[in-house]
């Protein structure tokens, strides 16, 4: 309402508050959008997740394990690659790897070391870059995950939770890992 009321021509906005408390507002709801989106996303994949245990449960029992420690995990990777939703593939990693190219940049402009070497070598810079590829990626591996459980079921015909865990983060966590780190030093060569 107060950001209406600041874009009308001849009319200022109540209680004294200048133009830049009025965008950070917008701010805040695009913040409060971004994290209700989120919500709705972990509540629509937990649902298709729990939805799919029956089915994995039944078919890990008449198969005398869980899919996803069996050959047959392997060699139905195939035939994800050419069923349905066999664009996420491509998309998944490619949208991950523009928004690790774009993290990369923002670590080397701030003179932190690349992705890898920090989360794993620089514990001061560890729970910061976490954070950051948390906030970052969680709609993306949510997508990730419930696109690979549905992909799931409409090509084998059953859904298991536990390689829809496995198979869209990796999709999404590698790609996005590597490209933070190669920009990033990509990014302090171009500077020298």
């Amino acid at each position: 309402m107060l950001h209406n009321a600041a874009r009308r021509p001849g009319r200022e906005p109540k209680n004294g508050a200048d133009s830049a408390s009025v965008g950070s507002g917008s701010v805040r709801e695009g913040t409060t959008r971004s994290r209700w989106f989120t919500w709705v996303l972990a509540g629509c994949t937990l649902a298709v997740l729990v939805a799919a245990a029956p089915g994995a449960l039944r078919d890990a029992l008449d198969r005398g394990g869980i899919y996803l420690f069996s050959w047959e995990f392997f060699q139905d990777l195939p035939r994800r690659l050419t069923g349905p939703g066999r664009f996420r593939f491509v998309f998944q990693p490619l949208v991950a790897m523009l928004l690790g190219v774009r993290a990369g940049r923002d670590d080397a402009r701030a003179g932190r070391p690349p992705y890898l070497l920090a989360v794993i070598g620089h514990p001061q810079h560890r729970r910061q870059m976490l954070a950051e590829t948390a906030r970052a990626l969680a709609n993306i591996v949510l997508l990730g995950i419930l696109l690979d459980a549905v992909s799931q079921w409409l090509i084998l015909g059953v859904a298991h939770p536990g390689a829809a865990l496995v198979v869209g983060p990796v999709l999404i966590g590698l790609p996005y890992a590597l490209a933070r780190a190669f920009s990033n030093r990509v990014t302090r060569l171009g500077r020298r």
